[in-house]
């Protein structure tokens, strides 16, 4: 109860300041001496309120939830950001009551952080109809974690019930909401709070950071700004991020974005046109970062990245994703980031070790998650990533090592049951006897294989059941009689408060596969950040943009590596950024390419047009004359692959494409260009890389994105990543020739026999003349 007094204060001197028209600051630390600071304006800032509304659906009911009389609570989790706090809460409930109820004397209570908020009865009107009710919630119990428990008290008859009866429900919309109005803390410029008021995980909203540059950012201070992009995009996960570009000038804080942070990258020769006051922000001697009010407005924070030279601001980068949490103060210097150890091929954390046997326990997200309860629990889900290019081919099995305990049944088998299943797909069913309630088995996930990896099935990879994002699930079905009504006999009894646990140091063994995969998969690209996920850190990446980027190109460029990070889980410290296409012909790396989508394809819908200019392209910027590229360089120029007949429109509206290759310079290296030109053009691109849906459709090697849609096609020659040993690629080739495969397999039959004939001969013929 301490942390709701707490809030329960805090609540009272917001409301208190409001009420006398001042903004109160809760932490004050006055600025010392040697700190610059932007002068803040004269207007005492206007305290920022945000009406947050949040369905079930969105709180992680996809669907309808059923409350019976068996199993009659459901409990809803929300979140609220640190610097923040609730001045109002409503829930709008609407849920539809079986009509077989007794009307007053069945209802609903609904709970806030264990206290009760009210009880809604279900009247006689209500019975089988659409009801829709608001019920106000305390907001000086809500905290940064929250849970609003909705209780299902129902009877259908006054004598004799039975808690099982089909007639007890109450269906709860998905579509009800928890409606908060939260205002903003107004906290001290402590860096301590990092990686606050930049990113807060209790946030169900994508993030969003001002990325201020000096104009021209030379190649070094993008560098840096991907890789902090990363950390956030690592943090962010699901959510995604947003990174709008400025150059030489903060954002402006409008109506809808009243607290929007934001980042600034400055070097002592190169600082933007708002840091050039050398008394008030003076040269550094070594890398800094620093915290400060944003002029114009105290509630939004700015985030300066300073060093003497572009190395210093890579520093700083760094030690903000690495040591973040070491931090303390408003200004803190950068003594040194030490590298320990490299990254090794598919580490990524997001991903399931394949080297080895991993326990359940590294891959539970939340206390709780392998326990349930109640006479119909919920299935157990354990999520399972794994690299997209895993081949596991004509196998056997995978190995999954699991040990469950339970509250034994009171019949000694009465058919309770463990169901275990995949991605939805039912793997197999184990008894639970009475009289044993800690089991372990071993058993083998089946591999199904089919004849391509790919909907346009050109492709000889074979699609397994497991893919690289799984479901695990572990459904336990309990057997039990809760009571036995009959007119002459009345007989009724508590149901058993049955329990059920997967043991966390149950196991699941990937190890012992291979890594190959046929390209180019945009798909992978999408859902996974894969080629370049395969190294974490993107240590083997480097991203190639324009001599001189634009504001929604750099955008483009962070967010598409923020993407990957949060695919990976991991920061791309060791990022490689140029405009030079002679360092991507040296460098061993998958290639990241933001170029201009040729004119005379933005209207043709021949793919494999686009694909051919997209290469030839490519090869026309590397064989170029070493050195930094012209934006001229930049543009497709080779007619040899023009169609016969030249398609010629005047349009305006936005288009721009993903395609994925083979790299020319090196034979086992992928590239991904993301193809645009206006700045339309970029924000539709931007749009589909933070639009889950839309990246969900993106596949093949080529992909045309318009207005109206994402379009994927497979054209072009397939290629393979990975290795194989010589056998196990020898029989995968065969696989793909049957007629062949049999020829051979007669062919050796037959030659086997003439040999097992002639040996026999010799033998024959060697025992008479013995016998002479």
């Amino acid at each position: 109860m301490s942390r709701y007094l707490q809030k329960s204060l805090l609540a009272g001197l917001v409301l208190l300041a409001v009420g006398c028209a001042q903004a109160q600051t809760l932490k004050v630390q006055p600025p010392a001496a040697t700190v610059p600071v932007l002068e803040a304006a004269v207007a005492v800032p206007v305290m920022p309120s945000w009406d947050v509304q949040r369905s079930f659906a969105q709180l992680g009911r996809p669907a309808d939830t059923l409350l019976l009389g068996t199993n009659n609570t459901d409990q809803i989790e929300f979140t609220m950001r640190r610097d923040r706090i609730a001045s109002d809460a409503k829930l709008q409930l609407e849920y539809t009551p079986s009509p077989a109820l007794i009307p007053t004397l069945s209802h609903l209570r609904i709970y806030l952080n264990d206290v009760l908020m009210n009880v809604l009865p279900i009247e006689k009107d209500q019975l089988g109809k659409k009801v829709t009710r608001q019920v106000a919630l305390d907001p000086r119990l809500i905290s940064d974690f929250n849970r609003v428990r909705l209780e299902f008290v129902g009877h259908y008859t006054d004598i004799c019930e039975e808690p099982s009866n089909s007639a007890l429900w109450v269906n709860v919309s998905r579509v009800s909401h928890i409606s908060v109005t939260e205002q903003a803390l107004s906290a001290e410029n402590d860096l301590a709070w990092f990686p606050l008021p930049f990113f807060d995980a209790r946030d169900y909203q994508s993030p969003v950071l001002n990325m201020v540059f000096a104009a021209n950012p030379t190649l070094e201070e993008q560098r840096a700004a991907g890789i902090l992009a990363s950390y956030f995009g690592s943090q962010a996960g699901w959510r995604g991020t947003r990174f709008p570009v400025a150059f030489d000038h903060l954002p402006g804080v409008t109506a809808k974005d009243k607290a929007l942070p934001s980042i600034v990258f400055a070097t002592n020769d190169h600082r933007p046109a708002m840091l050039a006051d050398l008394k008030t922000f003076p040269a550094v001697d070594a890398p800094v970062v620093q915290i400060i009010d944003n002029p114009a407005n105290s509630y939004s924070k700015v985030l300066l990245v300073m060093g003497r030279n572009e190395a210093d601001l890579i520093t700083a980068v760094k030690a903000l994703a690495l040591g973040g949490d070491l931090f303390r103060g408003s200004r803190v210097t950068v003594d040194e980031v030490q590298r320990i150890l490299p990254r090794k091929p598919y580490d990524a954390p997001n991903w399931m070790r394949t080297d080895r046997a991993v326990r359940f326990a590294e891959l539970v997200k939340y206390p709780e998650q392998l326990r349930v309860s109640g006479v119909q629990p919920l299935p157990i889900n354990v999520d399972i990533n794994l690299p997209p290019d895993l081949f596991v081919w004509r196998n056997q099995g995978i190995p999954l090592q699991t040990k469950y305990r339970y509250t034994p049944p009171a019949a000694t088998n009465d058919g309770s049951r463990l169901n275990i299943s995949l991605n939805n797909q039912f793997i197999t069913s184990l008894p639970l006897p009475g009289n044993s309630n800690s089991r372990l088995d071993e058993l083998r996930l089946a591999v199904l294989s089919s004849e391509s990896a790919n909907t346009s099935e050109r492709l000889s990879v074979p699609a397994l059941k497991i893919g690289d994002r799984n479901t695990l699930s572990f459904n336990f079905s309990f057997a039990s009689t809760a009571s036995s009504s009959q007119r002459d006999r009345c007989q009724s009894s508590l149901p058993v408060d049955t329990q059920a646990v997967i043991d966390d140091q149950s196991s699941i063994d990937m190890s012992g596969y291979h890594h190959y995969i046929a390209m180019p998969d945009l798909k992978t690209f999408a859902r996974s950040g894969f080629p370049y996920s395969r190294m974490a850190d993107l240590s083997e990446t480097m991203v190639l943009l324009s001599p001189q980027p634009s504001a929604i190109q750099l955008s483009t460029y962070l967010e598409a590596v923020a993407g990957i990070a949060a695919r990976s889980g991991l920061p791309a410290f060791g990022l490689h950024v140029s405009d030079n296409w002679s360092d991507a012909a040296k460098l061993d790396a998958d290639l990241l390419v933001l170029g201009t989508l040729a004119p005379d394809v933005r209207e043709n819908r021949d793919l494999n047009l686009l694909l051919d200019r997209s290469r030839d392209w490519l090869l026309q910027a590397s064989n170029t004359q070493p050195g930094r590229t012209t934006a001229q360089q930049w543009q497709y120029a080779d007619e040899r692959n023009l169609a016969a007949s030249r398609v010629e429109v005047s349009a305006k509206g936005p288009i721009a494409a993903m395609v994925g290759m083979k790299s020319p310079f090196h034979e086992q290296r992928s590239i991904v260009a993301l193809l645009a030109t206006q700045d339309s053009d970029y924000q539709l691109l931007r749009e589909t890389l933070a639009d889950s849906g839309k990246m969900d459709a993106v596949s093949g090697s080529v992909v045309l994105i318009r207005s109206s849609g994402v379009s994927s096609q497979m054209v072009g020659e397939p290629y393979y990543v990975g290795h194989l040993p010589w056998w196990l690629m020898l029989w995968f080739k065969l696989s793909d020739h049957p007629i062949l495969l049999a020829f051979m397999a007669a062919t050796g039959v037959l030659l086997t026999a003439f040999l097992v004939w002639r040996v026999l001969q010799w033998a024959a013929r060697r025992r008479l003349a013995y016998e002479e």
